[in-house]
């Protein structure tokens, strides 16, 4: 599913290019095929699905690989919402990526994820990071190429 910007909404947000299904199905806890819409708005997106609708903000998202990486302006946006969560992303940050280093299954594209976890690694759980690292060696042997 691809987000749509709505037409009120003159400027797309900075953090709009990290918006996702997936991301988004997984932050809500459901499934992406029950999402129907998503909404992008100037300030929050619309997520409308099979029996609910949830507003959800953009540095609630995590930065993902094949857009332009994250800026200094979106790590500020990031800890400005996290200040009650000790600066660092929400747990399911790392179950994002847990999930699309599993998914993966070209080399190149698995190394751009470990690129991007990298970039941000200041962001996540010392825990989570080690995790996702250990989740790439164990990839990277099946991926490694010839």
């Amino acid at each position: 599913m691809i987000p749509t910007p709505l037409q009120e909404a003159t400027v797309a947000h900075a953090l709009y290019r990290f918006v996702s299904a997936e991301a988004i199905a997984l932050l809500l806890n459901i499934k992406p095929e029950k999402i129907l819409k998503i909404r992008c708005w100037a300030h929050v997106i619309l997520v409308v699905g099979k029996g609910f609708s949830r507003f959800v903000s953009y540095a609630d998202l995590p930065p993902v690989v094949g857009v332009k990486p994250p800026t200094p302006q979106d790590y500020l946006r990031w800890r400005k919402r996290w200040q009650k969560n000790n600066y660092q992303a929400p747990e399911f940050w790392g179950a994002f990526y847990t999930q699309k280093l599993r998914q993966t299954r070209r080399f190149s594209q698995l190394h751009a994820w470990l690129r991007l976890i990298e970039a941000i690694k200041s962001l996540l759980p010392a825990s989570a990071v080690r995790e996702l690292q250990s989740i790439y060696t164990q990839q990277n042997g099946y991926l490694q190429p010839a």
